[in-house]
């Protein structure tokens, strides 16, 4: 069968109301078989008589059930970063440099001015240049070169 054939059944089965498509043909047979809806359970609807009940019960952290040494204090959280962040104004990947082989935008300590290329996002195919909204030195650089990044996540620290 044709993917586009396909796809086609597979988009009418989607938006119908019908939940099974079975279709024979020379070349061969085809089921499709729509997913579920949510549990009745989870959605408010009462089950219907003589269905078991479930019961939902939270599970226990593993934090909880662990006992804690005696004597040992809980581990300090890792200190935030202070100073200004430069932040990912669109969903992308990030990129340090303009090019696989070509030198970083920024470094660890170095020095940016306002409006200074930092790093490319991509974005769609589409290499976006990501320019410094403030002055100061990088103390640290949060992504990894080719990590996925979204919306107002920090990519820079500035002070």
């Amino acid at each position: 069968m044709d993917l586009r054939k396909l796809k086609t059944l597979i988009d009418l089965v989607s938006e119908s109301n019908i939940s099974e498509l079975e279709i024979t043909e020379a070349e061969g047979k085809v089921r499709i078989v729509k997913a579920p809806a949510a549990p009745a359970a989870s959605m408010g609807v009462p089950a219907p008589a003589g269905a078991p009940a479930m019961a939902l019960a939270p599970m226990p952290s593993l934090a909880s059930t662990a006992p804690a040494p005696a004597g040992s204090a809980a581990p300090e959280a890792p200190a935030e970063p202070t100073g200004k962040f430069i932040k990912s104004p669109m969903v992308g990947t990030f990129y340090r440099a303009a090019s696989p082989g070509a030198k970083p935008f920024v470094e660890l300590g170095s020095a940016i001015k306002e409006g200074e290329p930092v790093c490319i996002i991509e974005a769609m195919k589409i290499m976006n240049e990501i320019e410094a909204d403030c002055s100061g030195k990088v103390v640290r650089i949060l992504c990894e070169n080719g990590q996925a990044v979204e919306f107002g996540q920090p990519l820079f620290v500035v002070e």
